[in-house]
């Protein structure tokens, strides 16, 4: 390339919104080829443009977590296919393997290098859950497998389509090897046509401008958001901040694995280390490198960058370290099929939880900083014969409305669509009743289940189908989050509430289904059974029930310093119950109108249980906070030093998780502990830890 022309701004801004504007269009063609409601109503996808070298220029709003992963891709076709099969102009790459950079199986990515007047400038990639691409079970989500080869075809990047020309022997070998090739098919072919839009766009603006100006463009794009990355890291404190999650059951057995980060912040560099995260394990749950990058990115973004530019400048002021052989960097060959929705999904709690901790020590950043959004995620497919006595398979995406955590200064969302996607969407429930043989009996929130606090987290939801018009379907539901509660809170506000899986089998005929139910309530009578994390596959028929609930968002703050006409709304509008009201809020109601004297009592006597006496100060009106080098309570209370360790001067109680409601489980191996304030009993944190493991020294300042 010539020397770098010198650009004028304006020029600058019209090519940097274009390319924005690019990988606007490319969404806007995938959803428009596709048929598959993953694409069409839940957003399941990505798409960007990428330097030749593979490096991050665009990435549209959707799931962060693919576009952080397809520059892992295109740089893994680079160092693999560069010479044979070679890299030419009108060629596209196929992949899914999740050792060469795809996260697991179903997210398949296509990628393709864009040429101008001879010369390769960029690379369009699109990418897209599918329905199915394989393997031993339906969806590719292969709970039992203990090797990768067991799970789904895995496509290492070839070369699907050549000088322009789809491969007829590729296609046909692809088709082949889905239960869905309808649906495959016309999603690839979406992909394909998404890159073509953004190439011929590509060329399009370097013939007005020159491919010189338009290359140099976008690596300034890149500089500054690093230079801008940098500066936001220079602005924050020097120290060391910690995070841990959990994942009960394997695929196998229900065994418990935890995913830990340090993440080391000095001057304008940041460190996440999963050091500490336990061994890989023999089933499906497995995440590899690049899925690990790609999630540990998607949890900083919103935090760290969220008025910058999203592009590899982020990406190379954060150093990603994973010994190889631990439960986000597993070894070849570990199955990874619902890597995605299991480790990736705890690697970016934990970069939220650490990352919230950190801004939290900078008043400029704070309001950056949240509790974890609905921490887990649950796979709901469905498989069989349609109305018509064709095939059908669906993937419902309605698990992604989930609670969003709370922040320092306003609660979490209700429903609020999981973090990985800052465009959320779900398909109406006409919408997914219209397109296969099933329906709902009900589908909305659930009371209690936002983790309490000072601001409250995201109420969750929940549903229930049955099917209809059908001989009956084959389901397969799988997850984490069902004993384990992943949406932890910050700074004293507790966990949102887990997820849970349900059955009633014979419930009746179409018309009693109808009336069976209208909430999640009046489905806990006796013959329903309760589910665990991975129920597999299991038949329906149609007088079977089968529905699912959605963890709630994480509270901040300790919940007895939550205005009490704020928790007054909340049960109005149906998002808190009286019970918790009191239970969790310490507020008493007189009527419909909170009851002043009773509310203040109330809360008395349940800081006075915690402490097992009265306490010795009135508790202040902050969350725990750093003062003048020392960590504080908000009654003024001192926690020691900002370089030390302020659990260590809290007072620590195990709590069982029934006290939180019915909502809240724990796996066996794991419990609640509260880490309070001995002055005023105020609530500093709720820890999720390993019984007999010692608490995480969270926050740790340089001195």
């Amino acid at each position: 390339m010539s020397s770098a022309p010198a650009i004028d701004p304006i020029t600058f801004e019209v090519v940097r919104n274009k390319l924005g504007a690019i990988t606007e269009e490319q969404a806007i063609t995938l959803k428009s080829v596709s048929g598959s409601p993953v694409v069409t109503e839940a957003t399941d996808f990505n798409n960007g443009i990428y330097l030749p070298d593979g490096s991050i220029v665009t990435m549209g709003p959707q799931v962060i977590f693919h576009t952080g992963t397809m520059s892992t891709v295109i740089r893994s076709i680079i160092e693999n296919f560069s010479e044979n099969p070679g890299i030419r102009d009108g060629d596209m790459f196929i992949l899914n393997d999740p050792y060469r950079g795809a996260i697991h199986q179903p997210d398949v990515s296509i990628v393709a290098p864009v040429f101008h007047e001879g010369r390769h400038v960029a690379w369009a990639g699109s990418c897209a859950h599918q329905l199915d691409v394989g393997g031993m079970s339906f969806g590719s989500w292969a709970i039992g497998a203990t090797e990768i080869q067991q799970e789904a075809m895995l496509l290492p990047g070839i070369k699907l389509v050549e000088g322009g020309v789809l491969r007829q022997d590729l296609w046909q070998m692809i088709m082949g090897m889905t239960r869905l090739p309808h649906v495959l098919g016309l999603d690839l072919k979406a992909m394909i046509a998404a890159n073509n839009v953004a190439a011929n766009r590509l060329r399009a603006l370097m013939d007005k401008y020159g491919a010189d100006t338009v290359s140099t463009i976008m690596a300034e794009e890149i500089n500054a958001s690093e230079r801008q990355m940098r500066q936001t890291l220079r602005e924050l404190p020097d120290g060391v901040f910690r995070a841990r999650d959990y994942i009960e059951h394997d695929g196998h057995e229900n065994r418990l694995y935890e995913v830990v980060v340090t993440a080391t912040k000095k001057g304008d560099s940041l460190t996440l280390d999963m050091t500490g995260t336990s061994p890989q394990a023999p089933g499906f749950i497995n995440c590899t490198f690049s899925g690990m990058r790609g999630a540990a990115l998607t949890g900083l973004l919103p935090i760290l960058a969220p008025t910058i530019r999203w592009n590899e400048g982020i990406i190379r002021a954060v150093d990603f370290v994973a010994p190889e052989g631990i439960l986000c960097n597993a070894s070849w060959p570990a199955p990874i099929s619902s890597g995605t929705i299991s480790t990736a999904w705890i690697v970016q709690n934990v970069v939220v939880a650490a990352l919230s901790r950190m801004v939290a020590c900078s008043p400029a950043h704070a309001k950056e900083g949240q509790a974890v959004t609905k921490g887990h995620m649950m796979v709901m497919t469905l498989a069989g014969q349609d109305r018509d006595g064709g095939p059908f398979g669906t993937f419902l995406l309605d698990s992604t409305a989930g609670g969003g955590g709370a922040f320092v200064d306003h609660d979490g969302l209700d429903g609020s669509g999981d973090y990985c996607v800052p465009r959320p969407a779900i398909a109406n429930v006409e919408s997914n009743e219209a397109n296969g043989p099933f329906l709902y009996l009900y589908r909305g929130f659930v009371p209690d289940t936002g983790g309490p606090g000072r601001m409250r987290g995201g109420a969750g939801t929940s549903l229930a189908i049955a099917p209809y018009e059908t001989p009956g379907l084959h389901a397969m539901m799988l997850g984490h989050g069902v004993e384990v509660p992943n949406s932890t809170g910050l700074f004293g506000g507790q966990p949102g509430a887990c997820g849970r899986n349900f059955i009633k089998r014979d419930a009746g005929d179409a018309a009693a289904i109808a009336g069976l139910a209208a909430s999640a309530d009046e489905l806990k009578d006796v013959g329903v059974d309760e589910l665990g994390p991975k129920p597999g596959r299991m038949a329906l028929s149609p007088r079977d029930v089968l529905g699912y609930a959605f963890q709630g968002g994480g509270g901040y703050g300790d919940p007895l310093k939550r205005d009490p006409q704020a928790v007054l709304a909340d049960i109005r509008n149906g998002h808190v119950s009286v019970g918790a009201a009191e239970r969790q809020y310490g507020v008493v109601l007189d009527g419909d109108a909170v009851d002043a004297a009773a509310t203040r009592g109330r809360r008395a006597e349940i800081r006075f249980g915690r402490l097992g006496r009265r306490p010795a100060t009135e508790p202040g009106a902050k969350d725990l906070h750093l003062a003048g080098g020392r960590f504080r309570c908000g009654c003024g209370c001192d926690l020691g030093a900002a370089s030390g360790n302020w659990k260590a001067a809290a007072t620590t109680r195990p709590v069982g998780a029934d006290s939180y409601g019915p909502h809240l489980r724990t796996h066996a191996e794991l419990e609640l502990r509260e880490h309070l304030c001995g002055e005023c009993g105020t609530m500093l944190e709720v820890e999720v830890v390993r019984r007999g493991d010692p608490s995480l020294h969270t926050i740790a300042l340089s001195a």
